[in-house]
């Protein structure tokens, strides 16, 4: 593959990385039409990206399984068109049970069929010594798109309207985009290194193999501790509106202004990696979220700390993209064969992003529990002590590295 050809397919895997999940969470930029389309209330909306979370959740390890043995590139191929053909039947704004099993479908069409593929194409894409280069430029890529999308298909959806046959043709624009997108995949990505045949192994014993690794399971602890801190980032507007009384205006515009801290700090982190090494790098990214959260933890939300309060935001959020562009980089340090890289993934990213799950009723509970400062502090103190256990399982595996088994 020459150099052109190999960019334009990591360009490929970070756009697609980002359009697969335009249409799954319509709900983070349209809340509003979305309700007013299908008729529904806040519990509705709100069960419909829990629909698609429990299904994305039983699937992750049967996804990173069939990543093993199907080509990634047919895999994301499909998984772009399946959930595009599902978006121009949700654009009709269907009832609300068929809205809903059209979210569990894309659980699958979304998780099953494109994660694993994508973190498997990804590790294809760069020798073992450029991994942290690799998921560094992917994550990066997945940041510019997402922040340029966002910012152009609202910009359209106001010019058409803001109304809800507006909102219908936007959602014809996203899964037309997801067609296109599976068709130049297919042609762009190559077919990729030898896959598992099912006479190899079954199914069950590949679990079981990467159960049994100690690896998998300090990779699964890095990137749920790094997810929560992520987690933790949603949280940065209403801190700094309810805490330190900024107007929504400008404490909206800290949180627009982080998403594009994400595609440098990621290209950063990976080039980095590279260099200095992936745990060593996730070990200083936990260590800085440790400070950073404890600080949050322990501001008061005073006028003369606006400042800092600002630059910890800043701080957090490098060190939160950092981590998101290099942490599945650990596959190759951690010595995992190629040919287990997408059950790996799977078994890791079911337990990695189980945060999705806790992470928004802890906090819900703790804001509601304790009002004001005190919620905000004891939530963003959890994380920091959960900065640290991430810290002790990068160390763990910059200790045992070099004896994990291939």
């Amino acid at each position: 593959m020459n150099s052109a050809s190999k960019w334009l397919v990591m360009a490929v895997l970070g756009l697609s990385g980002t359009v697969i999940y335009l249409l799954p969470f319509l709900r983070e930029l349209y809340y509003e039409p979305l309700q007013q389309a299908l008729k529904i209330n806040n519990t509705q909306s709100g069960m419909l990206t829990a629909v698609f979370g429990m299904a994305s959740l039983v699937t992750y390890p049967f996804g990173g399984w069939l990543a093993d043995r199907v080509s990634p590139r047919l895999l994301i191929s499909l998984s772009l068109v399946s959930t595009g053909l599902l978006g121009f039947v949700f654009s009709t704004f269907p009832s609300y049970p068929v809205a809903l099993v059209i979210h569990a479908l894309w659980g699958v069409t979304v998780t099953g069929m494109m994660w694993g593929a994508l973190i498997k194409a990804t590790r294809e894409w760069a020798p073992p010594e450029q991994q942290g280069r690799a998921f560094g430029l992917l994550e990066a890529g997945r940041g510019v798109s997402e922040a340029a999308l966002a910012s152009i298909l609202v910009a359209v959806f106001a010019k058409l309207g803001g109304d809800v046959p507006a909102f219908s043709k936007i959602i014809m624009i996203y899964a037309t985009l997801h067609v296109a997108l599976g068709i130049i995949a297919w042609r762009v990505i190559s077919p990729g290194a030898p896959t598992r045949d099912d006479a190899q192994q079954s199914g069950f014993r590949d679990f079981a193999d990467v159960a049994k690794m100690p690896a998998v399971w300090l990779i699964a602890i890095v990137v749920m501790t790094s997810y929560c801190a992520y987690w933790g980032a949603y949280y940065f507007t209403p801190y700094a509106s309810e805490v330190f009384g900024m107007s929504v205006v400008v404490a909206g515009s800290i949180a627009a202004g982080k998403i594009w801290l994400k595609p440098v700090a990621a290209a950063f982190a990976g080039l980095v990696a590279d260099r200095i090494g992936i745990w060593q790098s996730v070990s200083v990214g936990f260590l800085v979220l440790f400070i950073s959260f404890a600080g949050f933890a322990a501001l008061p939300g005073t006028a003369s700390l606006v400042v800092l309060m600002i630059a910890n935001i800043v701080l957090a959020s490098i060190a939160i993209f950092a981590h998101r562009g290099i942490y599945f980089a650990l596959l190759e340090e951690c010595r995992i064969s190629p040919l287990m890289t997408g059950t790996a993934t799977g078994l890791i990213s079911m337990i990695g992003f189980t945060p999705d799950i806790f992470m928004p009723l802890l906090g819900g509970a703790l804001l509601d529990g304790y009002p004001g400062p005190t919620g905000y502090h004891i939530y963003f103190g959890v994380i920091a002590g959960l900065s640290i256990v991430g810290l002790l399982a990068s160390l763990i595996i910059g200790r045992r590295s070099r004896r994990f088994a291939p």
